[in-house]
């Protein structure tokens, strides 16, 4: 069997903190795992300004809330479950994601978690494992499923080295550059394309 393994942000779902940069207007927020590749050096960032700022959870759920899938993205999951098992990897947090995982139908999730005080700030993060988008492709092809992965990000390489067949979607130029040995495409139908290229499961 198969499993289909996609990162969110920027693959099913806009970038949260792109969309809560442009309400609050602090461009630093702006900066996602396209640009900066170690994501401790991220997290810390983002969280010592929402610090600075004032900014508390509620915030960030406001946002969310108002967020919908990416055009296309709902129909692209709807097609991969016909044919594979899907699991999203993500470096999002179990915090933000209920409202947009109820709009793809929930699929299955592994990611972060936040640490929030009292208060509704956010204080800390925590990984799920180290390298955890690497080490989850690892232990299903230890349970003998054939993996085949998409992503866009500097924190979705490991996802990719790792799977059987890996696919860049909606990546930068400075990503695709850097990592030629994965095909790049930009539209859920060359995606879809890929992703049978890939697949050696034969179906009636």
């Amino acid at each position: 069997m198969e499993i289909a393994c996609l990162d969110l942000e920027g693959v099913l779902v806009p970038e949260i903190w792109i969309e809560f940069a442009e309400r609050t207007g602090i461009e630093e927020l702006r900066a996602t795992t396209r640009d900066v590749s170690d994501y401790d050096v991220l997290m810390k960032q983002r969280l010592a300004l929402l610090a600075q700022h004032g900014f508390k959870i509620s915030d960030i759920h406001s946002v969310i809330r108002e967020l919908k899938p990416l055009p296309g993205a709902v129909e692209f999951v709807d097609w991969l479950r016909e044919r594979y098992q899907v699991v999203i990897l993500s470096d999002t947090f179990y915090e933000f994601s209920s409202p947009l995982m109820a709009q793809l139908g929930w699929p299955t999730l592994l990611c972060h978690r936040l640490e929030v005080d009292a208060e509704g700030a956010v204080i800390d993060y925590h990984l799920r494992q180290e390298n955890p988008k690497g080490s989850a492709v690892q232990a299903l092809q230890g349970l003998h499923y054939r993996v085949i992965a998409a992503g866009d990000s500097y924190n979705d390489i490991a996802m990719l080295q790792e799977a059987d067949a890996g696919i860049l979607f909606h990546a930068p130029e400075h990503v695709t550059a850097e990592f030629p040995e994965f095909p790049s495409v930009q539209t859920y139908e060359a995606l879809q394309a890929e992703f049978t290229q890939a697949s050696d499961f034969l179906r009636l």
